[in-house]
């Protein structure tokens, strides 16, 4: 079964959006065993929608297309899978009532051209699965081979498309190609290491399971969230994949483990909240140079409310001084930062605070060049701080700055046990 995608939308070849549809897409088309060896982009308009179809279903088994199912007049997927298939759009009353439906549930007043949405190329069938006012479409193809070419269309937002191919794209597909092995990845999440520093150290075992076929190992750069390495094994059910991913894990660890941080949805700030919480302590921020970037992630992370206290940005010299009672010092040094911490500690009455201070940049502060960070630490009154310099521009200094010190924070956490 080869499987391609077609993201619909002008807004994505002007870079107005960006496409993380096509790539969460493909990743879940790898997971589930389905080859995928293209994806096309292409705007607004019906001539060219029906080309980049007709040429996706001439090469591949299936197609999967991505936007353009809305109620607006560039809405036209609907109207380019009809004319690949060589049959009309016809309104669906069953789709009408459900339609009307949501927006009464909502309480909003519905406009006629949502009942566009409603329409079906004849013969297809609406996905079973609808969590928004946008049916997504299953459409078999006639292309004159033994079985039916494929085109599945799904919205263009991401939360519907995820749930929509989750709940009936993937399961249809694999059922169509007869899969019924099942194939699961593990992530182990690292930071502070590069990819290419990884991939030496596993270079033993990377070519161990090239000659087993046990499972893959791969690496997925993550931008200032650091190094993914993903662990990938097949079997013909889940409880031998698990055993074959829970013995190559153990494997990895023992050669990288101190450059992981968490696994598969872990992230840096809701490690380091597990692991105040499970010394039942809690958190305060300084945060001078980050301005409640730290404090955004962390309260993102549901639950966070019994371990984080709050935080203060004293962006302002005068904030330092009078809100956090440090002394007049520079700004951007290692004193500052442990003071810093030590005022969170003291005025949001913490067991643990975390600060930052530091030039974000593009100009020089205090002799101090863009890019210079410190990092204090107060874990029940003992200091630490850690000077980084980052040799970037403003927004990667500062979100960089951000799991950076939640990282010096996670190792100061575990130096204390």
């Amino acid at each position: 079964m080869r499987c391609e995608v077609v993201a619909v939308g002008t807004e994505l070849l002007l870079g107005q959006i960006v496409d993380t549809n096509s790539s969460w897409i493909g990743e879940q088309l790898a997971l589930a065993g389905i080859d995928s060896f293209f994806q096309t982009k292409v705007g607004d308009n019906l001539d060219r929608m029906v080309e980049a179809l007709e040429t996706a279903l001439d090469r591949s088994d299936a197609v999967i297309v991505t936007g353009g199912l809305g109620p607006t007049q560039d809405d036209i997927t609907r109207e380019a899978i009809a004319r690949v298939m060589g049959v009309e759009l016809v309104r669906s009353p069953e789709l009408v009532e459900k339609i009307t439906a949501m927006f009464g549930s909502r309480g909003r007043q519905m406009t006629a051209n949502n009942l566009r949405q409603a329409d079906l190329p004849e013969g297809a069938r609406a996905n079973p699965v609808q969590p928004g006012t946008a049916p997504g479409l299953i459409c078999e193809v006639d292309r004159g081979g033994s079985t039916p070419r494929m085109i599945y269309a799904v919205p263009g937002v991401p939360w519907e498309m995820r749930e929509q191919m989750s709940g009936a794209v993937l399961p249809d597909l694999k059922a169509r190609a007869g899969i019924l092995s099942v194939i699961k990845s593990r992530t182990l999440r690292s930071w502070g290491r590069s990819e290419s520093g990884l991939a030496e150290d596993l270079d033993g075992e990377i070519q161990r399971l090239d000659r087993t076929g046990t499972a893959t190992i791969a690496f997925l750069a993550s931008g200032w969230e650091g190094i993914k390495v993903r662990i990938t094994a097949k079997a013909e059910d889940e409880a031998t994949v698990d055993e074959i991913l829970d013995t190559e894990q153990a494997r990895v660890m023992e050669i990288i483990g101190d450059s992981v941080f968490g696994f598969d949805d872990d992230t840096m700030e809701s490690v380091v909240l597990d692991e105040l919480r499970r010394r039942g302590l809690t958190l305060g921020l300084a945060e001078s140079l980050t301005g409640g970037l730290i404090g955004s992630r962390i309260t993102a992370v549901p639950g966070c409310s019994d371990v984080f206290r709050g935080g203060v940005i004293p962006y302002d010299r005068r904030l330092k001084i009078e809100v956090l009672g440090t002394p007049d010092i520079p700004a951007v040094s290692e004193q500052m930062a442990v003071e810093l911490a030590e005022g969170a500690r003291r005025v949001l009455g913490c067991d643990v605070a975390l600060a930052v201070t530091g030039v974000a940049g593009p100009t020089p502060h205090e002799g101090q060049d863009p890019g210079t960070v410190w990092i204090g630490t107060s874990i029940n009154g003992h200091t630490d701080a850690t000077l980084i310099k980052f040799p970037y521009d403003r927004e990667r200094v500062r979100q960089l700055t951000c799991i950076s010190a939640l990282s010096f924070l996670r190792h100061r956490l575990l130096a204390a046990d």
